[in-house]
């Protein structure tokens, strides 16, 4: 086997920690906990936005999440290949929210991640959010139209936008 610059093992078990965390911090909608997930300069590119740097995360993890009485989160397995100094991956979410108003929906996404070692952890340097569906936990609502960059690796361009729900 080639010599890799990042070790994959501690690569893979560093991102798995950082899953969780990310998890956790949404379900507790820890503001801070949530920011902390991200490099110091980490972009989020979601719902049409793209948010960079650790206080404008903390700032739209508390505008999005503070529409929801909870949030719960089920991540698939990553998938992990490294790149450069870093790891590049892909991870399935379905999140199940209870809003404020006593709506329900479940959503289905991929993030298209860039991860980086800084600071002794693994942090999200880059997530790119590809929305799938939003709508009843039956799957009778719609799907939603978006690209398919294809098999892993594939990955958006950087001047990709995110798709926003149509009401």
């Amino acid at each position: 086997m080639p010599d890799m610059p990042t070790d994959m093992i501690a690569a893979d078990y560093g991102i798995r920690q950082l899953h969780a965390r990310f998890v956790d911090a949404v379900w507790r909608q820890d503001a801070d906990a949530f920011a902390a997930c991200w490099t110091t300069q980490g972009l989020w590119k979601i719902a049409g936005m793209e948010v960079q740097g650790r206080p404008a995360l903390a700032d739209a993890c508390r505008q999005l999440l503070g529409r929801c009485a909870r949030i719960h989160l089920l991540c698939g397995p990553a998938m992990l290949e490294p790149e450069g100094d870093g790891v590049i991956g892909r991870l399935n979410i379905t999140e199940f929210a209870a809003m404020n108003d006593g709506s329900t929906a479940m959503t289905i996404g991929w993030y298209h991640d860039r991860y980086a070692l800084e600071d002794g952890l693994w942090r999200f340097a880059l997530r790119h959010w590809s929305f799938k569906y939003r709508g009843p936990p039956d799957l009778t609502g719609a799907y939603i139209d978006t690209p398919d960059y294809g098999a892993f690796p594939g990955f958006p361009a950087p001047d990709e936008p995110t798709f926003v729900r149509k009401a």
